[in-house]
């Protein structure tokens, strides 16, 4: 059985998470691992990308078509094209609705899963100690710190864990975006030119006919 202890953690690290990458994101992600799955959404789906790739092909010769010239082509062709047009419509739509009804769905399995259980999880168990501190490491007042709100002195509660938690996935996710930083971020600059003495100055011409004429 998952502890407690780790479960608040994850709570932490996936919260933590989903404000780093961002709820649309998710839904996108999640999105298009549905529409892998064998249902009747990604059935519809592949349906309404064939249909609108047959669109495309209708419309594109349909412009390529002389409404003068060749009008039985012509009218042939616009009548195709409305009406895959119209089913177009309708299956975005459809499409559309699934889609917003699957963001609803996940929408509120994040919220219950991060921040509502950031909110039950210290209310229900604020009595229950997460582990117990050494005895005599810690003055009084420190261990009344790490009890607060409500477990038992010498104990640390959930909600010390919990803030413990949040604290340590965030140093986690700083370092860890100053390593990448630093592995891919650096430019490499040009070399300089060396200033010193040993470099060989230049004279200008000018300057070295002037003197070969004094000497």
């Amino acid at each position: 059985m998952l502890s407690l202890l780790l479960l608040v953690f994850l709570v932490e690290l996936g919260a933590h998470l989903v404000n780093t990458i961002g709820a649309a994101t998710i839904n996108n992600l999640l999105w298009n691992l549905y529409l892998a799955l064998p249902t009747q959404t990604s059935k519809q789906a592949a349906e309404n990308k064939k249909l609108q790739k047959d669109y495309l092909t209708i419309r594109r010769d349909l412009n390529a078509t002389s409404s003068q010239d060749q009008f039985a082509k012509w009218a042939k062709l616009r009548r195709q094209h409305d009406k895959m047009l119209e089913q177009l419509e309708k299956m975005k739509s459809s499409y559309e609705a699934s889609k917003s009804k699957f963001e609803s769905s996940i929408g509120i399995v994040r919220w219950t899963a991060t921040t509502g259980l950031k909110f039950i999880l210290p209310f229900w168990y604020a009595k229950q100690p997460m582990f117990w501190l050494p005895q005599g490491w810690f003055p009084y007042y420190v261990e009344w710190v790490l009890s607060f709100p409500r477990a038992p002195v010498g104990s640390v509660s959930i909600a010390s864990w919990q803030a413990a938690c949040t604290g340590m996935v965030l140093l986690a996710s700083d370092t860890v975006a100053a390593i990448l930083g630093l592995l891919f971020g650096a430019k490499v600059t040009p070399e300089q030119p060396f200033e010193g003495g040993t470099e060989k100055e230049t004279i200008p011409k000018s300057q070295e006919a002037k003197s070969k004429k004094e000497s």
